[in-house]
């Protein structure tokens, strides 16, 4: 069956609605304060992921360099990152702002699956949607095989999976978050330092979404280096699309990381449609 293809009666249209969508995610899980031209998301839990400042949704983009300081004053209060994120095309004053006041801006292509995906999975590569259901190390193990390979490394940590599962799994019961874990399925290819129950559900990669209502992000999606260029990646990416379909999500988006994997992506039907803006001090 083909999948429907993304709103595209326009531009505006689209980025709105990649707008509120990047406003309400953090709402589930921090305050929102308006400061200004700005909302800041603060995290409730305080181990929590730390979450960071955006153009106030409705606020036509008008962001000053006093809207800037304010927040990073209030980041500072909470101990948060001093980050920011938005989407050029839509708030274009804010990338100024941030530079005058010294912080580093970093731009992402940002792109919307415009064509059906498919792909085939790998030999000797078995492709999972998980759930709350599935064991701790199942549920860590992908997450810490993600992190991993984010780090450029083979070497699955273990200490990711405790800090980690217990708030995966209670994402993934609200509906929140789903997550598509790749997993080695060649017995020869065994990892150490893995108990035997483990090493039957090796994660070499994964990757997740976040559906709210017709939209939905697909994120952290990664493979272990050790496993690329046989499409594992494109298998990962191909499950969290065709999940998102059967709930009913109609735009599929993501932030491409660089140009180079932005190419990758518009192999497999992502098209770009504005840029995402990330911004921190210096270091």
């Amino acid at each position: 069956m083909k999948s429907p293809s993304p709103r595209r009666d326009d531009g505006a249209t689209l980025l709105a609605d990649l707008e509120a969508y990047y406003d309400e995610v953090p709402r589930a899980f921090a305050t929102a304060e308006d400061i200004g031209g700005l909302t800041l998301f603060v995290r409730r839990d305080p181990e929590g992921w730390p979450y960071y400042a955006r153009p106030r949704l409705g606020s036509g983009g008008a962001v000053s360099r006093d809207d800037v300081d304010r927040v990073r004053s209030r980041q500072r209060e909470e101990g948060a990152p001093e980050s920011f994120e938005w989407v050029e095309e839509i708030s274009p004053a804010l990338g100024p702002a941030l530079r005058e006041a010294g912080l580093e801006v970093e731009r992402h292509p940002l792109m919307v699956l415009a064509e059906p995906l498919a792909a085939e999975v790998p030999h000797g590569v078995r492709i999972a949607v998980l759930s709350e259901s599935d064991p701790d190390h199942v549920l860590g193990g992908t997450t810490a095989a993600v992190s991993a390979a984010f780090a450029e490394v083979d070497a699955v940590e273990a200490i990711d999976r405790a800090e980690r599962v217990g708030a995966i799994r209670g994402r993934l019961s609200e509906g929140r978050l789903r997550l598509v874990g790749a997993f080695a399925e060649d017995a020869d290819d065994r990892a150490d330092g893995l108990a035997d129950e483990e090493q039957s559900v090796r994660a070499v990669g994964g990757g997740s979404h976040g559906p709210r209502g017709l939209v939905s992000e697909l994120t952290g999606i990664a493979v272990l280096p050790r496993w690329r260029g046989r499409g594992v990646g494109a298998a990962v990416t191909a499950a969290l699309v065709d999940d998102a379909r059967a709930r009913g999500v109609r735009t599929v988006f993501l932030s491409a990381g660089s140009q180079r994997v932005a190419d990758l992506y518009a192999r497999v039907g992502f098209v770009r449609v504005g840029t995402a803006c990330t911004a921190e001090p210096a270091r």
